[in-house]
């Protein structure tokens, strides 16, 4: 299977990368903003399977150009799309109070507009029978607890959890399933971020094998589905 994978150089998406290229059958472009740490990705993966079909390149989802740059890329190496994981995001965390519009406009580039520019730009190259796997939060569930200090972010994602439903409709005639996995805690970089002081029940490299596996076989079962991947209940 062909995969592209966003947000590839930390956490979760790092651990998924790392999950798909144990199967040499699979090709995968993992895309990133750290050049340095998509060369990290890049040496593990080999240590772990030398035959792996690891692409790894320097791209932001929102300012850089995909015409001239990422499509070609993707072209040159996969052909064509079996999945796209949309994991790429960021988190601010500070009171609603002294959140400014500027950080709301930040939040929705990050983790809604570049992933509508990713989508609209690949669907040419998805494979009918794809997989569009939105990466969510159970910050923007409906009827989860929600915290102080992240309106923008978990508002961020609620907006991506509806557009994953319109586009499962939208996109039914292409026979493209789209879903997205609103996760709760685990050890990353970001949750550190969110909350300093908790320490999640699960590890980074197990979500990141969740979201690879869900990624190959989800859309058998799923479409416009935001499934809450959470220990806790909402």
């Amino acid at each position: 299977m062909n995969f592209v994978i966003t947000g590839a150089s930390s956490g979760v998406g790092f651990e998924a990368v790392l999950e798909l290229i144990l199967d040499s059958s699979n090709q995968v472009v993992a895309l990133a903003r750290s050049e340095d740490k998509l060369q990290r990705l890049s040496e593990i993966a080999r240590s772990l399977n030398p035959d792996c079909s690891l692409y790894p390149a320097k791209f932001d989802i929102v300012h850089d150009d995909y015409n001239d740059g990422l499509i070609p890329f993707i072209k040159q190496f996969l052909g064509k799309v079996d999945v796209l994981i949309n994991n790429a995001g960021q988190l601010i965390n500070k009171p609603f109070i002294d959140t400014s519009a500027l950080d709301f406009a930040e939040m929705l580039q990050s983790n809604l507009l570049g992933h509508v520019k990713m989508i609209q730009q690949l669907l040419p190259l998805i494979n009918s029978g794809g997989h569009i796997v939105n990466i969510g939060s159970m910050g923007g569930f409906t009827g989860s607890i929600k915290f102080p200090g992240l309106a923008a972010y978990s508002a961020s994602k609620a907006a991506l959890h509806t557009l994953t439903e319109c586009l499962a409709m939208e996109l039914s005639d292409q026979n493209i399933k789209v879903n997205c996995l609103a996760l709760g805690s685990a050890q990353t970089e970001m949750l550190e971020q969110a909350f300093p002081d908790y320490e999640s029940p699960i590890m980074a490299f197990e979500m990141g094998k969740y979201i690879a596996d869900f990624a190959k076989t989800g859309g058998k079962f799923f479409n416009g589905k935001i499934l809450p991947v959470a220990v806790t209940t909402p």
